[in-house]
């Protein structure tokens, strides 16, 4: 079945399913076996541990949260800051280099694997998917793709990263974007999707001497 296209370009309407064809059958959804990477039982006890010790910890209790994530095999590096109102789909499938930040409402979206560098800085309510689904797939079968942040990397407020994607070191994406596609390093980017505008000056270091 494919797409009509009409006299004056562009996409119409497809053609109608045959009677009985089904785009997608969620009664056929099946979770492959060792998607979660973790029992099932492990999954919910994160959960639990996630709902009642670390979104309720108090603003300051870091290390406490750090403790959190490493006990259910996260990689968290030295001194990083992580708000307690961050959510971690599964721990065990995230990285997160020394002196990086996780802000508030940010969620990792780990079906796949998360890596985040060192002295990154993932702002509030940005959206880490790593896992999605396969339209042609009656089933809706779930699909996992590996997400790498860079070091030195900012990501604004409201950045949504697509599964698949690797962004550069040092790079910078703008509030609210949308990464559909690899971005380089050391690049400003935004838009939808985001795309690289101009180059990142290295700022002038005041304790360097020079």
């Amino acid at each position: 079945m494919q797409p009509r296209r009409p006299a004056g370009g562009g996409l119409a309407a497809a053609d109608p399913p045959e009677p009985g064809a089904r785009f997608q059958d969620l009664a056929r959804f099946r979770v492959p076996a060792g998607f979660r990477g973790k029992s099932a039982l492990v999954v919910q006890l994160w959960w639990i541990v996630q709902a009642l010790l670390f979104h309720p910890s108090p603003q300051v209790c870091f290390g406490w949260r750090r403790f959190l994530l490493r006990l259910f095999g996260a990689r968290i590096g030295r001194d990083v800051l992580i708000r307690a109102s961050a959510e971690f789909t599964y721990p065990w499938k995230v990285s997160i280099g020394d002196f990086s930040w996780i802000g508030d409402g940010a969620i990792l979206y780990s079906l796949g694997e998360i890596s985040i560098g060192a002295h990154s800085v993932i702002s509030q309510y940005c959206y880490l998917c790593a896992g999605s689904h396969d339209p042609r797939a009656v089933g809706f079968d779930i699909v996992a793709k590996p997400i790498s942040v860079g070091s030195e990397c900012w990501l604004a407020t409201d950045v949504f990263v697509a599964p698949g994607i690797s962004i550069g070191d040092a790079a910078i994406v703008g509030a609210r974007s949308t990464v559909l596609h690899d971005l380089p390093p050391a690049m400003i980017c935004h838009g939808y999707p985001a795309r690289p505008v101009r180059p990142r000056v290295l700022p002038q270091d005041a304790g360097s001497g020079s």
